[in-house]
Protein backbone atom coordinates (compact mmCIF):
# COMPACT_ATOMS: atom_id res chain seq x y z
CA UNK A 1 0.00 0.00 0.00
CA UNK A 2 1.34 3.40 -0.96
CA UNK A 3 -0.26 5.81 1.48
CA UNK A 4 2.25 8.55 0.88
CA UNK A 5 1.52 8.50 -2.84
CA UNK A 6 -1.73 10.22 -1.87
CA UNK A 7 -1.82 13.95 -2.59
CA UNK A 8 -0.91 15.22 0.87
CA UNK A 9 -1.44 18.94 0.82
CA UNK A 10 2.04 20.34 0.74
CA UNK A 11 0.41 23.53 -0.49
CA UNK A 12 2.73 26.21 -1.73
CA UNK A 13 1.90 29.85 -2.21
CA UNK A 14 1.68 29.45 -5.98
CA UNK A 15 -1.07 26.84 -5.63
CA UNK A 16 -3.33 28.56 -3.13
CA UNK A 17 -5.30 30.60 -5.61
CA UNK A 18 -6.23 27.62 -7.77
CA UNK A 19 -7.11 25.46 -4.78
CA UNK A 20 -9.46 27.96 -3.19
CA UNK A 21 -10.85 29.63 -6.32
CA UNK A 22 -14.60 29.47 -6.74
CA UNK A 23 -15.50 28.77 -3.10
CA UNK A 24 -17.29 30.98 -0.63
CA UNK A 25 -16.37 30.32 2.96
CA UNK A 26 -16.36 31.87 6.40
CA UNK A 27 -12.61 31.76 6.88
CA UNK A 28 -10.66 34.59 5.35
CA UNK A 29 -8.12 33.97 2.63
CA UNK A 30 -5.40 34.94 5.10
CA UNK A 31 -6.58 32.26 7.54
CA UNK A 32 -6.60 29.61 4.85
CA UNK A 33 -3.21 30.68 3.61
CA UNK A 34 -1.88 30.32 7.15
CA UNK A 35 -3.55 26.90 7.49
CA UNK A 36 -2.04 25.71 4.23
CA UNK A 37 1.41 27.00 5.14
CA UNK A 38 1.37 25.38 8.58
CA UNK A 39 0.03 22.16 7.09
CA UNK A 40 2.92 22.06 4.66
CA UNK A 41 5.50 22.61 7.40
CA UNK A 42 4.00 20.04 9.76
CA UNK A 43 3.64 17.34 7.13
CA UNK A 44 7.20 17.97 6.02
CA UNK A 45 8.19 17.13 9.61
CA UNK A 46 5.86 14.08 9.67
CA UNK A 47 3.82 15.76 12.42
CA UNK A 48 0.53 14.40 11.10
CA UNK A 49 -1.41 14.78 14.34
CA UNK A 50 -0.45 18.45 14.64
CA UNK A 51 -1.50 19.09 11.03
CA UNK A 52 -5.02 17.74 11.54
CA UNK A 53 -6.73 20.96 12.80
CA UNK A 54 -5.32 22.94 9.90
CA UNK A 55 -6.43 20.33 7.40
CA UNK A 56 -9.88 20.47 8.98
CA UNK A 57 -10.07 24.15 8.04
CA UNK A 58 -9.05 23.40 4.48
CA UNK A 59 -11.67 20.65 4.17
CA UNK A 60 -14.36 22.97 5.50
CA UNK A 61 -13.42 25.57 2.89
CA UNK A 62 -13.28 22.96 0.10
CA UNK A 63 -16.01 20.41 0.90
CA UNK A 64 -16.17 19.05 -2.66
CA UNK A 65 -12.44 18.60 -3.23
CA UNK A 66 -11.62 14.89 -3.24
CA UNK A 67 -7.86 15.44 -2.94
CA UNK A 68 -8.20 17.53 0.20
CA UNK A 69 -10.50 14.95 1.83
CA UNK A 70 -7.92 12.32 0.93
CA UNK A 71 -5.12 14.34 2.46
CA UNK A 72 -7.14 14.88 5.63
CA UNK A 73 -7.92 11.17 5.83
CA UNK A 74 -4.29 10.17 5.41
CA UNK A 75 -3.18 12.67 8.06
CA UNK A 76 -5.80 11.26 10.46
CA UNK A 77 -4.67 7.71 9.71
CA UNK A 78 -0.99 8.48 10.27
CA UNK A 79 -1.86 10.69 13.22
CA UNK A 80 -3.72 7.82 14.88
CA UNK A 81 -0.39 5.98 15.05
CA UNK A 82 1.22 8.92 16.84
CA UNK A 83 -1.03 8.90 19.92
CA UNK A 84 -0.79 6.68 22.97
CA UNK A 85 -4.47 6.69 23.98
CA UNK A 86 -6.19 3.73 22.22
CA UNK A 87 -9.59 5.45 22.42
CA UNK A 88 -8.27 8.60 20.77
CA UNK A 89 -6.47 6.55 18.13
CA UNK A 90 -9.70 4.67 17.37
CA UNK A 91 -11.61 7.94 17.06
CA UNK A 92 -9.04 9.29 14.63
CA UNK A 93 -9.06 6.09 12.58
CA UNK A 94 -12.85 6.24 12.33
CA UNK A 95 -12.63 9.85 11.18
CA UNK A 96 -9.96 8.88 8.63
CA UNK A 97 -12.30 6.25 7.19
CA UNK A 98 -15.06 8.83 6.79
CA UNK A 99 -12.75 11.23 4.96
CA UNK A 100 -11.34 8.58 2.62
CA UNK A 101 -14.82 7.26 1.82
CA UNK A 102 -15.93 10.82 1.14
CA UNK A 103 -13.00 11.26 -1.23
CA UNK A 104 -14.07 8.11 -3.07
CA UNK A 105 -17.66 9.34 -3.37
CA UNK A 106 -16.36 12.64 -4.74
CA UNK A 107 -14.70 10.78 -7.57
CA UNK A 108 -11.11 10.20 -6.44
CA UNK A 109 -9.44 7.71 -8.76
CA UNK A 110 -6.32 7.17 -6.64
CA UNK A 111 -5.55 3.45 -7.01
CA UNK A 112 -4.51 3.13 -3.36
CA UNK A 113 -7.70 4.57 -1.91
CA UNK A 114 -9.42 1.18 -1.71
CA UNK A 115 -6.35 -0.30 -0.01
CA UNK A 116 -6.36 2.41 2.66
CA UNK A 117 -10.08 1.96 3.22
CA UNK A 118 -9.64 -1.79 3.48
CA UNK A 119 -7.01 -1.32 6.18
CA UNK A 120 -9.41 0.78 8.22
CA UNK A 121 -12.38 -1.55 7.74
CA UNK A 122 -10.35 -4.71 8.30
CA UNK A 123 -11.39 -6.10 4.93
CA UNK A 124 -8.30 -7.16 3.03
CA UNK A 125 -8.54 -6.76 -0.75
CA UNK A 126 -8.35 -9.95 -2.78
CA UNK A 127 -4.77 -10.54 -3.88
CA UNK A 128 -3.87 -13.82 -5.53
CA UNK A 129 -0.24 -12.85 -5.82
CA UNK A 130 1.50 -14.08 -2.65
CA UNK A 131 4.60 -12.05 -3.43
CA UNK A 132 2.59 -8.81 -3.59
CA UNK A 133 0.72 -9.76 -0.43
CA UNK A 134 3.96 -10.19 1.51
CA UNK A 135 5.35 -6.94 0.15
CA UNK A 136 2.13 -5.13 1.12
CA UNK A 137 2.44 -6.39 4.68
CA UNK A 138 6.01 -5.13 4.94
CA UNK A 139 4.93 -1.80 3.44
CA UNK A 140 2.17 -1.41 6.01
CA UNK A 141 4.62 -2.04 8.84
CA UNK A 142 7.09 0.38 7.28
CA UNK A 143 4.46 3.09 7.00
CA UNK A 144 3.53 2.67 10.64
CA UNK A 145 7.18 3.05 11.69
CA UNK A 146 7.62 6.04 9.40
CA UNK A 147 4.56 7.76 10.88
CA UNK A 148 6.19 7.39 14.31
CA UNK A 149 9.50 8.79 12.98
CA UNK A 150 11.18 5.43 13.58
CA UNK A 151 13.19 5.66 10.40
CA UNK A 152 15.67 2.84 10.97
CA UNK A 153 12.84 0.38 11.63
CA UNK A 154 10.95 1.72 8.62
CA UNK A 155 14.01 1.27 6.41
CA UNK A 156 14.28 -2.38 7.39
CA UNK A 157 10.63 -2.98 6.48
CA UNK A 158 10.89 -1.11 3.17
CA UNK A 159 13.93 -3.20 2.30
CA UNK A 160 12.00 -6.39 3.10
CA UNK A 161 9.19 -5.17 0.87
CA UNK A 162 11.68 -4.51 -1.91
CA UNK A 163 13.24 -7.93 -1.42
CA UNK A 164 9.78 -9.50 -1.68
CA UNK A 165 9.00 -7.49 -4.82
CA UNK A 166 12.09 -5.98 -6.53
CA UNK A 167 9.81 -3.95 -8.82
CA UNK A 168 8.01 -2.20 -5.96
CA UNK A 169 8.61 1.44 -6.86
CA UNK A 170 7.23 2.88 -3.62
CA UNK A 171 9.51 0.78 -1.41
CA UNK A 172 12.61 2.34 -2.98
CA UNK A 173 10.94 5.76 -3.09
CA UNK A 174 10.04 5.77 0.58
CA UNK A 175 13.46 4.49 1.60
CA UNK A 176 14.67 7.72 0.07
CA UNK A 177 12.22 9.64 2.24
CA UNK A 178 13.54 7.90 5.35
CA UNK A 179 17.10 8.86 4.46
CA UNK A 180 16.02 12.46 3.82
CA UNK A 181 14.47 12.55 7.29
CA UNK A 182 17.81 11.28 8.63
CA UNK A 183 19.64 13.88 6.48
CA UNK A 184 21.58 11.05 4.87
CA UNK A 185 21.70 12.66 1.43
CA UNK A 186 23.90 10.06 -0.27
CA UNK A 187 21.68 7.11 0.59
CA UNK A 188 18.57 9.13 -0.21
CA UNK A 189 19.95 9.73 -3.70
CA UNK A 190 20.75 6.02 -4.14
CA UNK A 191 17.22 5.07 -3.11
CA UNK A 192 15.56 7.57 -5.43
CA UNK A 193 17.75 6.45 -8.31
CA UNK A 194 16.70 2.88 -7.59
CA UNK A 195 13.05 3.95 -7.87
CA UNK A 196 13.77 5.76 -11.13
CA UNK A 197 15.43 2.63 -12.51
CA UNK A 198 12.35 0.60 -11.61
CA UNK A 199 10.07 3.00 -13.49
CA UNK A 200 11.60 5.96 -15.34
CA UNK A 201 8.15 6.96 -16.63
CA UNK A 202 6.84 8.12 -13.25
CA UNK A 203 7.57 11.64 -12.13
CA UNK A 204 7.55 11.11 -8.36
CA UNK A 205 11.11 9.89 -7.74
CA UNK A 206 12.58 12.64 -9.92
CA UNK A 207 10.65 15.22 -7.91
CA UNK A 208 11.40 13.68 -4.53
CA UNK A 209 15.08 13.40 -5.40
CA UNK A 210 15.23 17.18 -5.77
CA UNK A 211 14.42 17.70 -2.09
CA UNK A 212 17.88 16.81 -0.70
CA UNK A 213 19.51 19.16 -3.19
CA UNK A 214 17.10 21.96 -2.28
CA UNK A 215 17.92 21.44 1.39
CA UNK A 216 21.64 21.63 0.55
CA UNK A 217 21.00 24.70 -1.66
CA UNK A 218 22.31 22.86 -4.70
CA UNK A 219 19.70 24.57 -6.80
CA UNK A 220 21.03 23.71 -10.26
CA UNK A 221 20.89 19.98 -9.54
CA UNK A 222 17.45 20.35 -7.97
CA UNK A 223 16.28 22.27 -11.05
CA UNK A 224 17.34 19.41 -13.32
CA UNK A 225 15.43 16.88 -11.22
CA UNK A 226 12.30 19.02 -11.24
CA UNK A 227 12.61 19.34 -15.01
CA UNK A 228 12.79 15.56 -15.34
CA UNK A 229 9.65 15.24 -13.22
CA UNK A 230 7.84 17.85 -15.30
CA UNK A 231 8.67 16.41 -18.72
CA UNK A 232 7.87 12.89 -17.52
CA UNK A 233 4.33 13.79 -16.43
CA UNK A 234 3.71 17.33 -17.68
CA UNK A 235 -0.04 17.25 -17.08
CA UNK A 236 0.30 16.51 -13.36
CA UNK A 237 -0.13 19.34 -10.87
CA UNK A 238 2.50 17.69 -8.68
CA UNK A 239 5.25 17.74 -11.32
CA UNK A 240 4.55 21.32 -12.37
CA UNK A 241 4.36 22.25 -8.71
CA UNK A 242 7.89 20.96 -8.14
CA UNK A 243 9.52 23.21 -10.70
CA UNK A 244 7.36 26.11 -9.48
CA UNK A 245 8.67 25.52 -5.97
CA UNK A 246 12.22 25.72 -7.29
CA UNK A 247 11.40 28.98 -9.09
CA UNK A 248 9.86 30.48 -5.95
CA UNK A 249 12.99 29.73 -3.95
CA UNK A 250 15.50 30.83 -6.59
CA UNK A 251 13.56 33.79 -7.96
CA UNK A 252 13.46 32.34 -11.46
CA UNK A 253 10.61 33.16 -13.81
CA UNK A 254 8.73 30.43 -15.63
CA UNK A 255 6.52 30.65 -18.67
CA UNK A 256 5.97 29.16 -22.10
CA UNK A 257 6.27 31.29 -25.24
CA UNK A 258 2.87 32.89 -25.73
CA UNK A 259 1.56 32.03 -29.18
CA UNK A 260 -2.03 32.91 -30.11
CA UNK A 261 -2.94 29.72 -31.93
CA UNK A 262 -6.53 29.67 -33.23
CA UNK A 263 -9.06 27.42 -31.54
CA UNK A 264 -10.95 25.02 -33.78
CA UNK A 265 -14.44 24.07 -32.63
CA UNK A 266 -16.65 21.42 -34.23
CA UNK A 267 -20.43 21.32 -34.02
CA UNK A 268 -22.56 18.17 -33.88
CA UNK A 269 -22.36 17.83 -37.65
CA UNK A 270 -18.57 18.11 -37.74
CA UNK A 271 -18.60 21.65 -39.14
CA UNK A 272 -15.53 23.59 -38.03
CA UNK A 273 -15.41 27.13 -36.66
CA UNK A 274 -12.09 28.90 -36.22
CA UNK A 275 -11.80 31.24 -33.25
CA UNK A 276 -8.94 33.72 -33.52
CA UNK A 277 -7.46 35.48 -30.53
CA UNK A 278 -7.87 39.23 -30.97
CA UNK A 279 -4.11 39.66 -30.56
CA UNK A 280 -3.62 37.55 -33.70
CA UNK A 281 -5.92 39.64 -35.88
CA UNK A 282 -3.21 41.49 -37.75
CA UNK A 283 -2.22 41.83 -41.37
CA UNK A 284 -0.31 38.57 -40.96
CA UNK A 285 -3.28 36.67 -39.55
CA UNK A 286 -4.28 35.28 -42.96
CA UNK A 287 -1.38 32.84 -42.62
CA UNK A 288 -3.44 31.08 -39.96
CA UNK A 289 -5.95 30.14 -42.69
CA UNK A 290 -3.49 27.40 -43.58
CA UNK A 291 -3.71 26.16 -40.01
CA UNK A 292 -7.49 25.86 -40.22
CA UNK A 293 -7.39 24.13 -43.60
CA UNK A 294 -4.81 21.61 -42.44
CA UNK A 295 -6.79 20.84 -39.30
CA UNK A 296 -9.96 20.43 -41.35
CA UNK A 297 -8.26 17.95 -43.66
CA UNK A 298 -7.08 15.91 -40.69
CA UNK A 299 -10.56 15.91 -39.20
CA UNK A 300 -12.21 14.81 -42.43
CA UNK A 301 -9.72 12.34 -43.88
CA UNK A 302 -6.15 12.21 -42.72
CA UNK A 303 -6.69 11.09 -39.14
CA UNK A 304 -8.47 7.90 -40.22
CA UNK A 305 -5.67 7.12 -42.69
CA UNK A 306 -2.86 7.94 -40.25
CA UNK A 307 -4.38 6.19 -37.23
CA UNK A 308 -6.36 3.23 -38.64
CA UNK A 309 -6.55 1.52 -35.24
CA UNK A 310 -8.32 4.45 -33.61
CA UNK A 311 -12.05 4.51 -34.33
CA UNK A 312 -12.75 8.06 -33.17
CA UNK A 313 -11.03 11.26 -34.30
CA UNK A 314 -8.78 13.05 -31.86
CA UNK A 315 -6.46 16.01 -32.16
CA UNK A 316 -2.93 14.59 -32.42
CA UNK A 317 0.63 15.82 -32.06
CA UNK A 318 1.23 14.93 -35.69
CA UNK A 319 -1.76 16.99 -36.83
CA UNK A 320 -0.85 20.04 -34.75
CA UNK A 321 2.77 19.95 -35.89
CA UNK A 322 1.75 19.74 -39.53
CA UNK A 323 -0.80 22.55 -39.10
CA UNK A 324 1.72 24.92 -37.52
CA UNK A 325 4.30 24.16 -40.19
CA UNK A 326 1.73 24.96 -42.86
CA UNK A 327 1.36 28.40 -41.27
CA UNK A 328 5.10 28.95 -41.36
CA UNK A 329 5.26 27.96 -45.02
CA UNK A 330 2.38 30.30 -45.85
CA UNK A 331 4.00 33.16 -43.97
CA UNK A 332 7.28 32.59 -45.78
CA UNK A 333 5.63 32.36 -49.21
CA UNK A 334 3.68 35.61 -48.75
CA UNK A 335 6.33 37.38 -46.67
CA UNK A 336 4.02 37.80 -43.71
CA UNK A 337 5.93 38.91 -40.63
CA UNK A 338 4.82 38.40 -37.05
CA UNK A 339 6.80 37.81 -33.82
CA UNK A 340 4.84 34.60 -33.21
CA UNK A 341 5.97 33.21 -36.56
CA UNK A 342 9.57 33.98 -35.65
CA UNK A 343 9.27 32.08 -32.36
CA UNK A 344 7.58 29.10 -33.95
CA UNK A 345 10.15 28.98 -36.76
CA UNK A 346 12.99 29.11 -34.23
CA UNK A 347 11.41 26.26 -32.27
CA UNK A 348 11.06 24.21 -35.43
CA UNK A 349 14.62 24.92 -36.55
CA UNK A 350 15.89 23.71 -33.17
CA UNK A 351 13.80 20.54 -33.31
CA UNK A 352 11.69 21.70 -30.35
CA UNK A 353 8.34 22.41 -32.00
CA UNK A 354 6.83 19.10 -30.88
CA UNK A 355 8.08 19.71 -27.35
CA UNK A 356 6.41 23.13 -27.33
CA UNK A 357 3.15 21.62 -28.54
CA UNK A 358 3.19 18.83 -25.95
CA UNK A 359 4.09 21.06 -23.02
CA UNK A 360 2.44 24.39 -23.91
CA UNK A 361 -0.21 23.72 -26.56
CA UNK A 362 -1.59 20.34 -25.56
CA UNK A 363 -5.15 19.18 -25.18
CA UNK A 364 -6.71 15.85 -24.24
CA UNK A 365 -6.03 14.38 -27.68
CA UNK A 366 -2.45 15.57 -28.05
CA UNK A 367 -1.64 14.46 -24.50
CA UNK A 368 -2.15 10.84 -25.55
CA UNK A 369 0.92 11.14 -27.78
CA UNK A 370 3.19 12.27 -24.95
CA UNK A 371 4.31 8.84 -23.62
CA UNK A 372 5.55 7.67 -27.03
CA UNK A 373 7.30 10.97 -27.71
CA UNK A 374 8.93 10.97 -24.27
CA UNK A 375 10.39 7.53 -24.87
CA UNK A 376 12.61 8.69 -27.74
CA UNK A 377 12.82 12.46 -27.20
CA UNK A 378 13.43 13.13 -23.53
CA UNK A 379 16.47 15.26 -24.45
CA UNK A 380 14.37 17.54 -26.64
CA UNK A 381 11.69 18.00 -23.99
CA UNK A 382 14.37 18.79 -21.43
CA UNK A 383 16.07 21.27 -23.76
CA UNK A 384 12.79 23.04 -24.46
CA UNK A 385 12.22 23.63 -20.75
CA UNK A 386 15.77 24.86 -20.22
CA UNK A 387 15.72 27.15 -23.27
CA UNK A 388 12.17 28.48 -23.20
CA UNK A 389 10.23 27.74 -20.00
CA UNK A 390 12.93 28.91 -17.59
CA UNK A 391 13.13 32.49 -18.76
CA UNK A 392 16.56 34.04 -18.91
Amino acid sequence: MNLRSFPLILLLAFALTSVFAGYSFAQTEAELTEAATKTSLLLDQNRYKDAIPYLAKLVKANPNNADIHTSYGVALLFGSKQVDDPAEAKKMSDAALVELQTAKKLGSTNPDLDVAISLLTGKTPTDSDAKSSAADQFMQQAEAFFAQSKYDEALKMYQKALDADPKLYEAALYMGDCYVSKQDWDNAEKSYQKAIAINPDRETAYRYSATPFMKQKKYDVARDRYIEAYITEPYSDMSSGGISQWANVTGAKLGHPKIDIPEIKYDANGKATTVMNENSLTSASKAWVAYSLTRENWHKEKFAKSFPNEKKYRHTLQEETEAIRSVLRKAKEERLAHPHFEILQKLDNEGLLESFILLADSDEGIAQDHPAYLKDNRTKLRQYVLNYVIQK
